[in-house]
């Protein structure tokens, strides 16, 4: 079996594992319990009790992150007739016919 270092060891008493903490307690003792020289990330597993063949049912979202993809947005627009002019959604490529 691994052998854990002795932040990792600090970080795993502080969390019962038979216990079921309410959100807020959860973010504030995963901020504690962060040991690595890096950026952690978080997973969250939800039971909604949904049925995801009935698309009535679907669940979607969006996540949006604070700083974005950390990539440049480029859109390139084919246009002819009257959307060649409005140069529509702002795009900085265009070609036109």
């Amino acid at each position: 079996m691994a052998r854990h270092g002795k932040k990792y060891q600090e970080a795993t008493q502080l969390v019962d594992r038979a216990k079921t903490y309410p959100p807020e307690e959860a973010i504030e003792l995963a901020k504690k319990a962060t040991h690595a020289n890096f950026d952690e990330t978080v997973e969250l597993h939800l039971q909604m009790g949904v049925d995801p063949r009935n698309a009535a049912q679907q669940v979607r979202g969006v996540a949006l992150l604070p700083h974005g993809l950390g990539k440049k947005v480029r859109v390139l627009v084919f246009a002819q007739g009257e959307a060649k002019s409005r140069r529509s959604g702002g795009g900085r490529l265009c070609w036109w016919r």
